[in-house]
């Protein structure tokens, strides 16, 4: 008998092989390793990379003491600390509406890691799964509406109204207009 896996001869009632140290009823298929990975996203095609990108710092809000704010100006602490945003209406390609004021995550499964917090997590009903689990992030500065692509498969390409397609690079954030067309693989939204 020889072994299935190098070829080298086995003496009879040998239970392993003396040259590669396999078990004599070991075979190709069965040594193979499951790929740990989980098929999650399908990638349909790779955007081509774009050197125009605009990119907005955030800058880190500085907690003020609620009696200082209170003392100083007489105005109630929940009006005097929280900034004001505005509504946004997001319309998808499915006829869904959603209206946002925060930030929040799109995807087919969104999942904030341990340390975010988000005032919206929206899912994306997607059968073929195009749209990966935490596709995009969106939030707001300043009372202008942004995206930032989360490291998708399929990418994030943004349509200004009058411009071209632009592909998002993952991690940067994007700010958009009123009727700004957001494509997230197979499926869209619009900002208004």
């Amino acid at each position: 008998m020889t072994c299935q896996i190098c070829g080298a001869w086995l003496p009879v009632g040998a239970m392993f092989c003396g040259e590669c140290g396999s078990s004599r009823s070991a075979t190709v298929e069965s040594r193979k390793r499951r790929d740990p990975r989980p098929n999650d996203t399908t990638i349909i095609a790779r955007l081509p990379h774009k050197a125009t990108i605009i990119s907005v710092p955030i800058p880190a809000l500085v907690p003020v003491p609620v009696r200082a704010v209170a003392a100083v100006t007489n105005v109630p602490p929940a009006a005097s600390t929280l900034p004001s945003s505005a509504t946004f209406v997001l319309t998808f390609s499915t006829g869904r509406k959603v209206s946002v004021q925060g930030s929040g995550l799109i995807g087919r499964k969104p999942l904030p890691q341990p340390d975010e917090i988000f005032d919206d997590l929206i899912r994306v009903a997607d059968a073929d799964r195009s749209v990966s689990k935490t596709h995009l992030e969106f939030g707001q500065h300043d009372g202008e509406f942004w995206v930032s692509d989360r490291v998708s498969g399929n990418g994030t390409v943004i349509r200004r109204p009058g411009e071209t397609a632009e592909p998002l690079e993952p991690g940067r954030r994007y700010v958009l207009p009123r009727g700004t067309r957001v494509e997230i693989a197979d499926h869209s939204f619009t900002v208004a």
